[in-house]
């Protein structure tokens, strides 16, 4: 998987991408990350590629022809790639649209960042992009919500975890928050790790761990335990 990120900023994109489990990914040859630079496909000679609002109003507007000429330069190179426009207007993300888009099997997708009060409308009715929010609340641009997507998608794909059980057990992952984790020692400033975990029967440990998942679920996100609580469990 190939994403390549539209954005005003290349080196926000990098300088995240080269580090951690991305990083290693990246190295390994699992995913890769291709910042693009809208600047670069401007025709005004200082790099401009905003202006001023029509009809009036604070802040100014990312131009249609720069973006338009991004995303086409990257077509080219890639095909049909979805396009994916990060902006706070668009449908919730999560993890069941994190996993949608790693069982698409696709070999790229392009990311759209925004920036200041964000893109021409014109070209986002153009380039048709699936539209996504990272939640209720604004950001100065795109490019944390697309490394948030990035990050997401990536380490649901094979080899980008070294435990494949990690995804399996995190939280949304099945409806519910993680249970609880601890590590050595096993008494920290008078704090117990719970003598279940210690025991050894891994039969138990599992009906504890979802227990506990259960009741950290109804205590936190009461909506997520209501809509876990109403879907049929399989046997």
């Amino acid at each position: 998987m190939v994403f390549h990120v539209l954005t005003l900023f290349p080196e926000m994109i990098e300088a995240v991408a080269k580090e951690s489990i991305l990083g290693r990914a990246r190295k390994s040859g699992l995913i890769d990350i291709i910042p693009v630079n809208i600047r670069d496909f401007t025709l005004e000679k200082h790099g401009k590629v905003d202006d001023y609002p029509y009809g009036g109003g604070p802040g100014m507007v990312m131009q249609a022809e720069p973006v338009y000429s991004a995303a086409m330069h990257v077509l080219k190179e890639t095909g049909n790639a979805p396009i994916v426009y990060m902006t706070a207007q668009g449908r919730p993300f999560n993890q069941t649209v994190a996993a949608e888009y790693a069982a698409k099997d696709l070999d790229h997708i392009i990311i759209l960042c925004g920036h200041y009060e964000g893109i021409d409308e014109r070209v986002i009715s153009e380039l048709s992009p699936d539209e996504i929010s990272m939640g209720d609340f604004v950001l100065t641009g795109g490019e944390l919500p697309a490394l948030t997507f990035i990050d997401c998608v990536s380490r649901l794909f094979p080899g980008v975890l070294h435990n494949e059980g990690s995804a399996q057990d995190e939280s949304f992952s099945n409806g519910l928050l993680e249970y609880p984790q601890y590590t050595r020692p096993e008494n920290w400033r008078g704090r117990e790790v719970p003598k279940i975990i210690l025991s050894g029967d891994h039969a138990a440990v599992d009906r504890y761990r979802h227990e506990e998942a259960v009741k950290r679920t109804m205590e936190r996100r009461p909506d997520m335990y209501s809509a876990y609580s109403n879907t049929p469990k399989t046997t």
